[in-house]
């Protein structure tokens, strides 16, 4: 049976009538045939057929491993996103995860974050060929939507630029969590040196900032095909956690803040990540270049790109994991620059003029962003740690945040402060200020509160599930964010039971809403005001962010 929204004569204008909509073709479906003949769907596309799988237990059909671009091999590596190749009369099977994208781990040097040792390497199926993205719908039908259809969140993974994978996450969960109002997209992008190579000879030869290039294709193919899943591209949100969240914060500042035809009309942040973004051909950048070409023997070369694209990627990806797990401990070395192009300048700089891509913001923060980027037996003091962490700072950048964060414990808690806020925390209140009075803030605070550990709370069967596993809590965390996505405002509790209390945006009176549990383990959320140190600063971050590179 082909079921659609006009044959069962609802207009899909509120996010009501697409609940009711959503939840009356599932009737419908149970109706029309047994769960045990539940066929997967298939879909269209134009240049392939995809079929997918329905998991009849939560009625949710999953696409995985569809691919959205070519594979970024050959002259396409370090270029820009190509169209995938169309393969006619065939319907693939889109039932099983795909190749990751090649990682790499994070900094864990004392000193110099440029020094290459010996090579570690980590057991996963990794392949350059990884430009695929994964679709979860409700129901068990696919239901094409030339106009209208449900709203979509597309989740970018995190993992400071270097590591991550669609597969990590299940996006029946974020269903499950928005009572099957929504279609979720998670993508996957190139990573470490094969994303982020950065430098002139990429400039004029190939694409920087390739990873986030790839990102900004599968938007472009979101508004193109998310309609034959039943999606509506005018009903895009981006959301991210870690360097997913700086990816979303980079895509709003994309094109000095005018991306046309616009690509998302919702943005969410979990745990903003903005580390310095130099410029292409700053001198680290050449530094990061040059040392990759020195590792593949391309020195003498007349043409330095070409040679790197010719070189073996098991040469590379030595590289990749040597570079990286050689930088200062918690700092990630290829990450996104100022290409001029797509990034057209500082973030901070396009976020202050107030140009944005994006109508409405919520953004999330964990209560201990910078701890587990930091070198707990650090003996640096905040001097030298805040020196080493922004290497372009002068004296008297260094010899003000030494006096702002000095009264603040231990040497090791004023890092993890100077770490979190900023690098974390102060990104997100910038946005925060020029969205204004479309903007909401949340802070995720349940023990110990560090980064990354609220994903398990939206992705509940992420790594295990929520430590903290008390359903009005999950509830009223996950739903903020499926709200946002359907209502544009975290303030509407579509689930009964929803314990959240009244949120309104963070300009009015700098309200935050907090996510956190009683020492007795009874559900805490509140709302509290931003504190003013905090954002005092936030202040010093933002003006010497010409030296941070921000």
């Amino acid at each position: 049976m082909f079921i659609t929204a006009r044959s069962v004569g609802l207009k899909l204008s509120t996010r009501a009538n697409l609940l009711v909509v959503s939840q009356l073709l599932l009737a419908l479906e149970a109706l029309s045939a047994p769960a045990a003949t539940v066929s997967a769907p298939i879909v269209n596309l134009g240049y392939v057929q995809y079929q997918g799988s329905v998991d009849t237990a939560t009625n949710i059909t999953s696409f995985l491993g569809i691919r959205y671009a070519a594979p970024p091999v050959g002259d396409l590596r370090w270029a820009a996103p190509q169209s995938p190749l169309g393969v006619s009369g065939v319907v693939e099977q889109a039932t099983t995860q795909s190749n990751e994208c090649y990682q790499a781990p994070v900094g864990n040097s004392s000193t110099n974050p440029f020094e290459s040792t010996s090579m570690r390497k980590r057991a996963i199926s990794q392949s350059e060929d990884c430009l695929f993205l994964n679709v979860y719908t409700p129901g068990s039908e696919v239901v094409a939507t030339p106009g209208g259809g449900l709203p979509v969140v597309v989740w970018i993974h995190g993992g400071g630029y270097i590591a991550g994978a669609a597969s990590e996450f299940n996006g029946a969960d974020l269903i499950i969590d928005s009572n099957h109002g929504v279609i979720i997209v998670l993508v996957q992008y190139r990573l470490g040196l094969f994303g982020f190579l950065p430098g002139e000879a990429v400039k004029e030869g190939g694409a920087l900032n390739a990873g986030l290039l790839d990102q900004n294709y599968a938007l472009q193919w979101v508004q193109t095909y998310i309609s034959s899943f039943g999606g509506d591209p005018t009903k895009v949100t981006i959301w991210g956690e870690s360097a997913g969240a700086g990816s979303v914060l980079q895509h709003i500042v994309a094109h000095g803040g005018n991306t046309q035809p616009p690509l998302f009309k919702t943005a969410m942040t979990s745990s903003t990540f903005l580390p310095s973004q130099y410029n292409y051909n700053d001198q680290i950048p050449e530094m990061l270049y040059s040392e990759v070409v020195d590792g593949t023997n391309c020195t003498s070369s007349s043409d330095t790109l070409s040679c790197l694209r010719a070189a073996d990627v098991s040469t590379l990806q030595t590289l990749n994991y040597n570079i990286n797990v050689n930088g200062f401990f918690g700092v990630f070395v290829f990450v996104p620059v100022v290409d001029g192009t797509f990034i057209l300048e500082r973030p901070t700089v396009t976020i202050r003029k107030g140009r944005l891509n994006g109508d409405y913001l919520l953004s999330m923060t964990n209560s201990h962003e910078g701890d587990i980027f930091v070198d707990q037996s650090t003996t640096l003091d905040i001097a030298d740690y805040v020196k080493t962490l922004f290497p372009n700072f002068g004296s008297a950048q260094v010899a003000e945040a030494a006096t702002l964060y000095q009264n603040y414990g231990s040497n090791v808690n004023q890092a993890n402060l100077v770490m979190g806020e900023s690098i974390f925390l102060c990104p997100t209140y910038y946005l925060l200020l020029e969205f204004g009075e479309r903007a909401w803030k949340g802070e995720f605070a349940i023990p110990p509160g560090l980064h990354g550990t609220d994903i398990a709370y939206y992705f509940t069967s992420y790594e295990g599930g929520p430590p903290y596993n008390n359903s009005q809590y999950i509830t009223a965390f996950s739903n903020s964010f499926m709200a946002m996505a359907m209502s544009e405002t975290p303030d509407d509790r579509y689930t009964p039971g929803d314990i959240t209390p009244s949120w309104t945006p963070w300009q009015y009176g700098l309200t935050e809403m907090k996510f956190n549990e009683t020492s007795a383990g009874v559900p805490n959320i509140y709302t509290f005001k931003t504190d003013s140190a905090l954002l005092e600063r936030c202040a010093y971050w933002l003006n010497v962010s010409a030296y941070s590179a921000q």
